[in-house]
């Protein structure tokens, strides 16, 4: 039994990196733009009772009043009545831009707090009102106390709102809360908490969140829709979903019905989870219910969902495989006038995408056109991608193109896509130019398409190149261990010793060794048949601070196995024995196979014995070994010994077994057990191996059974399967009952078809034309077996001696013949035999 070197992919997992690299864009504030053309602009605030200030727009009474209730969707009878609003006139500003080269920061008109260093937030200055310097001031003083004194008594409760949702740092934030419930003229909602709750979640502070709702409860302010929507929302993304479904079941004790946006973090939820099933289940329940109905003159109509609830449907139909369902969401969505945007198009892209349904791409990029909503460039990554794993490089090197006409950027991603892509095809000078366009650019290379890169310099067979590349990366000192082995992978999996033993020196230099980088060494040295420096590799761990795992042990035993060296390689399955990590009978297998391909059979039983004693079970592989070892040599006892041993743990044979099972009882003769064993292989949905049904024709031909042997010389003829032996054993059988014009035209194809390789078949077609009296033909036949170069035996001499006596040749001419082929050089006697032939057929001529 030859075994092919093989690895366990599992245990070589290369790089399939998921980093994301730092964004390279600028980041600036439209202060800071603005500061070229105007000189420097800075935030005053004012001081005491100064009302009448200009720099923001007017932010009306009434519409502050109705802010929280717009904005954040509170009760307004729970909102109660704010005296703070009511004091402030119309006109109330916050703060004014001047320009001035060494303005500062002024409280109370006089005081100074230090010269503004941070940079003002672009969404700041669309906030109404003394916002935007509120949020300045937070920003530049840390004392509380002395950043809000100029508003302290006009903060409204949605300014108060604002002012929480707007820190960049949770801890910022949790201590304005406390200061506004601390002062105690500021009355704290459930909005107030909320927004707490988020930043809180954000961040992964359950026990800080947990204890304000248990305040919250305290102050016996209720939760509202959102609340609950923001708690399942914060545990479900901080991977806490089993808590989210506790905040779920919360929700429904309480009686409270999702709304629109609740509804789809609970379905975001469940997508997320995998549990696709439940999600449709949910929203089907929810869109049955009565929270999506309004009242329209006194009748009731259904609302439309809003676009992203329906590309939150769309996608979790897709990711559960859906498709049918996706398409029919996204024309409910067109029906209902909910106008797509660019994610809807993005994800049904994708959908159809990933389902090979290309003309349904097309479609929608024209419905995209139609709706001029225009792609980004994650609909163009998503293009790429799309093309590239459908092998037409062309199109997706067309989209890379048409993004950068349509003056989107092309981010990492569309280069990653494209650069990888070009890899795995080996287009080189492509993808040089993709590396150029990156370099200028500033973006770095990441470490999955580093490797991808070297193996293809490898595979294109520019190896210099190739390592070249490697030191471009090597030099810069930041590869990771994963991408060290990578690299080493990738030259020792083409034979490439050098270059992989040198990647490897790196690797060492840089003291990025890991056992992921030993395995490939070992993994590489086996490749190139260096088994003596596997094992010192392997032996060399330990003064590297670095333990052998698992696929460390596997994969050297299993070198050592293929080159038949068992022996040695037994005393590291003692060592993985002794380390605990003979998990699974892979190493007990190849040790088996070796002994078994070198005779030695009674050290694979021992193996065997052994495996069982320390409980580690045997795969079909194992029993398919020893089976096929005891069938090859004929033994029936142990063959059948080691059957009874799979059905005993339950486990059913396979082909391999099967056809070494008849391959026994046509050695032995055992025509019913041959037929229930090749009954048991057709019923595996496979076609039985060609050597299996020889075996049963040559069984049934034995024993003249013609229907059987015709039927299984039929099949194997339609599937274009039949061999030289399997004409040879239907012409014998033919022969044998007499039968002659089908063996004859058994011989005929044979001839004709050239299939003829082996002394038994031409034998077997002279024997038949001799019983046929076919002269010609004969000697036509032994004219042809001479130039094949198969050299003629004693049957052979036999069926032509029959030929001559049946012309008249003397038995003492024909046995001088045969004995002169046998004395004299093979192409003496051969020739002496060709020349009394042709005689004969000149003779025949003749008469």
């Amino acid at each position: 039994m030859f075994m092919k070197l093989q690895f366990d992919a599992k245990c070589f997992h290369m790089l399939g990196s998921t980093k994301t690299l730092p964004c390279l864009g600028a980041s600036f504030s439209p202060l800071e733009t603005v500061e070229g053309q105007r000189g420097q602009r800075v935030l005053e605030i004012p001081g005491g009772d100064s009302r009448n200030l200009n720099g923001f727009s007017k932010w009306s009474r009434n519409k502050r009043r109705n802010g929280l209730a717009e904005e954040f969707g509170a009760d307004k009878q729970k909102i109660g009545n704010y005296p703070d609003l009511k004091k402030r006139n119309d006109d109330d500003l916050g703060g004014r831009l001047v320009n001035g080269e060494n303005a500062g920061v002024l409280l109370n008109g006089n005081r100074s707090a230090g010269k503004m260093t941070t940079k003002c937030s672009t969404k700041w200055l669309s906030y109404n009102g003394y916002v935007p310097a509120i949020l300045q001031s937070l920003e530049t003083i840390e004392d509380l106390d002395e950043a809000f004194r100029p508003w302290e008594e006009r903060l409204s409760n949605k300014e108060r709102s604002i002012i929480l949702k707007e820190q960049s740092r949770w801890e910022r934030a949790l201590e304005i809360f406390e200061w506004f419930k601390r002062k105690g003229c500021y009355e704290i909602n459930v909005i107030h908490y909320n927004i707490m709750f988020r930043t809180l979640g954000k961040m992964r502070k359950w026990k800080l969140l947990e204890g304000l709702w248990d305040e919250m409860n305290r102050e016996k302010i209720e939760p509202i829709n959102s609340t609950y929507g923001t708690l399942i929302d914060v545990y479900s993304k901080g991977g806490r979903r089993e808590v989210a479904f506790v905040w779920l079941g919360k929700m429904a004790k309480q009686g409270i019905e999702p709304d629109e946006v609740t509804m789809g973090v609970i379905v975001q939820m469940f997508k997320k989870a995998g549990e696709f099933g439940k999600a449709e289940d949910f929203f089907r329940k929810w869109s049955e219910g009565e929270c999506v109905t309004h009242r329209v003159n006194g009748s009731e109509e259904k609302a439309c969902l809003s676009s992203y609830t329906y590309n939150t449907l769309i996608d979790t139909y897709g990711k559960s495989g859906r498709v049918q369902e996706a398409f029919n969401t996204f024309n409910q969505m067109l029906e209902e006038g909910t106008v797509p945007t660019t994610v809807t198009f993005n994800t049904m892209i994708h959908i159809y995408g990933n389902n090979n349904q290309l003309k349904e791409v097309n479609s929608l990029m024209k419905r995209m056109e139609q709706l001029r909503c225009s792609p980004d460039t994650r609909t163009y990554n998503i293009l790429i991608s799309l093309h590239a794993k459908n092998d037409n490089i062309g199109m997706a090197r067309s989209y890379f193109e048409r993004m950068k006409g349509a003056h989107l950027e092309p981010d990492l991603v569309s280069y990653r896509t494209i650069l990888y892509a070009y890899s795995i095809r080996h287009m080189v000078s492509e993808a040089e130019e993709i590396v150029s366009e990156m370099d200028v650019k500033g973006l770095e290379i990441d470490e999955y398409t580093q490797s991808a890169l070297t193996r293809m310099y490898i595979e294109a067979g520019l190896i210099e190149k190739s390592w070249e590349w490697f030191r471009r990366f090597h030099l810069l000192g930041s590869m990771s261990p994963e991408c060290y082995s990578a690299n080493i992978d990738a030259f020792g999996e083409r034979g490439h010793i050098c270059q992989a033993e040198k990647a490897f020196l790196c690797c060492q230099e840089k003291k990025r060794l890991s056992v992921l980088g030993f395995n490939v060494m070992i993994k590489a040295y086996g490749i190139a048949g260096c088994h003596d420096k596997a094992c010192s590799s392997f032996d060399s761990m330990a003064s590297e601070g670095v333990f052998p795992d698992k696929c460390s042990y596997s994969c050297l035993i299993q070198i050592l196995a293929n080159a038949d060296f068992p022996h040695k390689a037994m005393s590291y399955l003692r060592k993985m024995q002794e380390a605990g990590l003979v998990e699974d009978c892979v190493p007990y297998c190849a040790l088996i196979s070796s002994f078994v391909k070198l005779g030695e059979v009674e050290m694979a039983e021992k193996l065997y014995r052994e495996m069982i004693h320390y409980g580690v079970e045997p795969d079909i592989i194992v029993y398919g070994v020893l089976i096929n070892a005891f069938a090859e040599n004929g033994n029936i006892k142990e063959a059948l010994f080691y059957v009874g041993e799979m059905e005993a743990v339950g486990l059913t044979g396979n082909a391999v077994i099967y056809n070494s099972l008849i391959k026994l009882y046509t050695k032995i003769g055992y025509l019913k057990e041959a037929e229930e064993t090749y009954r048991r292989l057709s019923l595996l949905g496979a076609s039985p191996d060609l050597y299996s049904s020889n075996c049963m024709i040559d069984l049934y031909s034995e024993r003249l059974m013609v229907e059987q042997a015709e039927e299984i010389f039929q099949l194997l003829k339609q599937n274009m399967e039949a061999n030289e032996f399997t004409f040879a054993m239907m012409l014998g059988m033919y022969k044998r009952l007499g039968r002659t014009e089908q063996a004859l035209r058994i011989a005929k194809h044979m001839r004709e078809s050239e299939i003829m390789s082996c002394l038994l078949s031409y034998n077997n077609v002279l024997g038949l034309y001799v019983m046929d009296g076919r002269i010609r033909d004969t000697i036509q036949t032994f004219g042809e077996m001479i130039k094949a170069e198969i050299r003629p035996d004693d049957c052979t001499y036999k069926s032509l001696g029959s030929i001559l006596m049946k012309c008249g040749v003397p038995r003492e001419a024909i046995g001088k013949l045969e004995v002169e082929a046998k004395r004299e050089p093979k192409v003496v006697g051969i020739g002496a035999w060709m020349s009394a032939l042709s005689a004969v057929i000149e003779v025949d001529n003749y008469t």
